[in-house]
């Protein structure tokens, strides 16, 4: 009988990509999840014979494998599988060809792995044949992965959805902006893995890297670290300033495909810039493509303590000027993060489930910028022992918030000491839906109730405890509001608060309208900047109206003195007109506008600090489609901008993207938009995939970086 030779192979990638979840990415290539069989198409030179012919099959991943390390794996042909380990089984013979299953254990390591087989007759020589290659990846629909989410609803969402929104803001005014993950572009599985072999555990020691690929725990921890630049060539550099003329503005990507790609190009170097949404979100598009349930997350309120004493501490003179100190502590108007769902093997019972992990580089774990897995629901209840980084987290939605007068050298009085301002509104988008999910409840107990783990009774609760009130007859207030437009030739506000009963040992209401004893009131405008969120202003008898910067004023546009005196039963009001022109240019990043004044009542010496966040709005884009989407058929879409401001929008340009329904991007020059002007623009888009797609459309101007919009559209499949 003449030796068994192999001829060709058929890796029936369709079949399987599909039965896989995976054929998003492409039918040309096989890419199968782990603790799943796939089938193969082995065609001989003549008909394959049991009883003499011998067929190993060698699979390797990694730069040096070993079945030691778990990157070598042999086994042989069989009629049944046999459990949770690497096996080929259920064959048939048709003619000279061989179908085979072929089975990976769901504890394998994932990646780019090379097949082959060894064949021999009998005690004779063997011949080694290349069989093809593979990619493989975590498997939430196995019940044997560490990543099992038993809910096709579920993976639908977190796995199969390519897009989806962050959202931003504050608490009274969340904004979703659309994002496009597009985890399924035919080069982004190559990219990811692009990513771990950039690491620097995969740089120091190769081999243990690929080792321990099979562990989620690890991967999130690899992938947290190299979405940021800090300690590696990651893919991400952050810039919290405004200064971006060396790149692209955060607030100008449409998604994370782009991103991707332009760090693969340019050869692993950092792109410019991020900030916290784009580093979650371009970690999300890497979780999900790798194959683990991965979600956004926004935390608006959001602390940044480092010396893990649970007190975010704020200092301001008595010109109601916020100071600046040595500790980096903040709160953050708002924070984005990922959560990704997996089983926690290295933690007790009852810590499974959603996993906090962060790539913006706020501080280090074991050496480097990275953050997490930490367990939702260690946070929850308050087991901050619990590894990755739980304290850290834990802080972000639970730590007190103390504001304090400094004068004479030293912090005189406390203005603010609250226990419930951190941790607001956390979010995600609802399944199924483009509306938002408000999950702070996965997070904390509602607030003036204690949960089992609660840290209110030892080290949380510092500082003396504070309730709108209190013996000193301190109190705060913060209102919220969206102002009608910010494209109006001038905005006018109305600060109002109201002061019942003595100052002395009673509680201090602080409500619209202005009642009670004689005071004196300095009230001071300035801007709520994103990341930083401390621009407080107000001095007593001086109304000051500003416009900072992220590191420093930009300039004073409006000073007023005034002494007010208020009799029990009269009510005033001030209204304070802010001109459009005086801060068209001043504007940070996210357009917010704070309100805040110190009041001092005469003869008592006690302040009062009071608050108020404006949101201003840009000018609204509209996006529709007019016809039915189908695949490999034009789409017409009519996209509409008016200039609601008072001056032009000079050097426009429109960006289009949309998995699905644009390879890469679309960009347009639009020229300048007059003030008051209406610019339509039709276009014809050819979609390329079938199912619920996203067009996001942005547009940018010297006067406005980001004016957004999104269309959602069904793509039908080709007749």
């Amino acid at each position: 009988v003449a030796a068994l030779e192999l001829r060709s192979v058929d890796l029936q990638s369709p079949r399987n990509n599909k039965a896989h979840h995976t054929q998003e990415m492409g039918l040309r290539r096989l890419i199968v999840r782990r603790g799943q069989p796939f089938t193969l198409q082995l065609h001989f030179n003549r008909p394959f014979h049991c009883g003499t012919d011998h067929i190993t099959f060698v699979a390797e991943t990694g730069p040096a494998p070993t079945k030691l390390s778990g990157t070598r794996a042999t086994f042989g042909l069989t009629q049944a599988r046999q459990g949770n380990v690497w096996s080929a089984s259920d064959f048939t013979i048709d003619s000279n060809s061989l179908f085979v299953s072929l089975f990976t254990p769901a504890s394998a390591v994932i990646g780019p792995y090379t097949l082959k087989i060894d064949i021999s007759q009998g005690q004779g020589y063997s011949t080694t044949h290349p069989v093809g290659t593979f990619i493989l990846l975590f498997n939430p629909w196995s019940a044997e992965d560490d990543v099992y989410l038993p809910s096709e609803i579920l993976l639908r969402e977190y796995i199969m959805m390519d897009y989806g929104f962050v959202h931003k803001g504050h608490e009274r005014f969340i904004t979703s902006w659309p994002w496009n993950y597009g985890q399924f572009e035919e080069d982004i599985i190559d990219i990811c893995f692009e990513i771990l072999n950039k690491s620097l555990y995969f740089l120091e020691n190769p081999s243990k890297d690929y080792s321990q690929r099979n562990d989620v725990v690890y991967i999130c921890r690899v992938v947290s670290a190299m979405i940021n630049s800090n300690d590696d060539n990651g893919v991400l550099q952050g810039n919290w300033g405004e200064d971006y003329s060396r790149g692209v503005s955060p607030l100008e990507w449409n998604g994370s495909v782009a991103i991707l790609r332009q760090w693969s190009a340019r050869g692993g170097q950092p792109v410019k810039y991020g900030q916290c949404w784009v580093f979650a979100a371009v970690m999300c598009t890497v979780m999900r493509c790798l194959g683990v349930p991965t979600r956004v997350v926004s935390n608006f309120r959001s602390a940044h303590n480092v010396d893990g004493n649970l007190t975010i501490d704020t200092y301001y003179d008595r010109n109601a000027e916020m100071l600046s100190t040595q500790k980096r502590d903040k709160v953050w108007n708002f924070h984005v993060w990922n959560e990704c769902w997996m089983i926690r093997k290295d933690l007790p019972p009852g810590f499974n489930g959603w996993q906090v992990l962060d790539p913006t580089p706020q501080q280090t774990s074991s050496g480097l910028f990275c953050c997490g897995p930490a367990s939702v629901k260690a946070i929850r209840e308050g087991e901050i022992h619990l590894p990755y980084d739980t304290p850290f987290v834990y802080a972000e939605v639970n730590a007190d918030e103390v504001i304090w007068l400094f004068g004479d050298g030293q912090a005189q009085e406390i203005l603010a000491h609250n226990t419930s301002s951190i941790g607001k509104k956390i979010s995600t988008k609802l399944v199924g839906s483009d509306q938002r999910q408000d999950i702070t409840s996965s997070y904390k107990y509602p607030e003036g109730t204690r949960g089992p783990g609660d840290l209110g009774g030892s080290h949380h609760r510092l500082l003396l405890s504070w309730s709108g009130g209190g013996s000193k007859g301190r109190g705060r207030c913060t209102r919220r509001e969206r102002a009608p437009g910010l494209w109006k030739e001038q905005l006018l506000i109305f600060l109002k608060i109201l002061i019942r009963g003595h100052l002395s040992g009673k509680q201090l209401a602080l409500e619209p309208a202005l009642v009670g004893w004689e005071k004196h009131f300095i009230f001071k405008i300035e801007p709520l900047v994103i990341e930083v969120c401390i621009h407080i202003g107000g001095i007593t008898y001086i109304l000051e109206v500003r416009i900072p910067g992220k590191e420093k004023p930009l300039g004073l546009m409006m000073m007023i003195v005034m002494t007010v005196s208020i009799l029990m039963t009269k009510k005033i009001q001030w209204p304070l007109l802010l001109p459009y022109n005086n801060y068209r240019n001043k504007l940070t990043d996210e357009k917010l506008i704070r309100v805040s004044g110190i009041a001092e009542v005469e003869g008592t010496g006690r302040s009062i600090l009071v608050l108020k966040d404006i949101s201003l709005e840009p000018p609204h884009l509209s996006i529709e489609v007019s016809e039915r989407a189908e695949v490999g058929k034009p789409l017409r879409v009519h996209i509409t901008l008016t200039n609601t401001r008072t001056v032009a929008l000079s050097h426009c340009t429109m960006v289009l993207e949309g998995s699905g329904l644009i390879h890469g991007q679309v960009s347009n020059d639009l020229g300048t938009l007059v003030a008051g002007h209406t610019i339509q623009i039709q276009l014809d888009l050819h979609p390329f995939k079938a199912g619920p797609r996203q067009l996001q459309v942005l547009i940018s101007s010297n006067e406005v970086k980001e004016i957004k919009g999104y269309k959602d559209v069904f793509v039908a499949a080709a007749r």
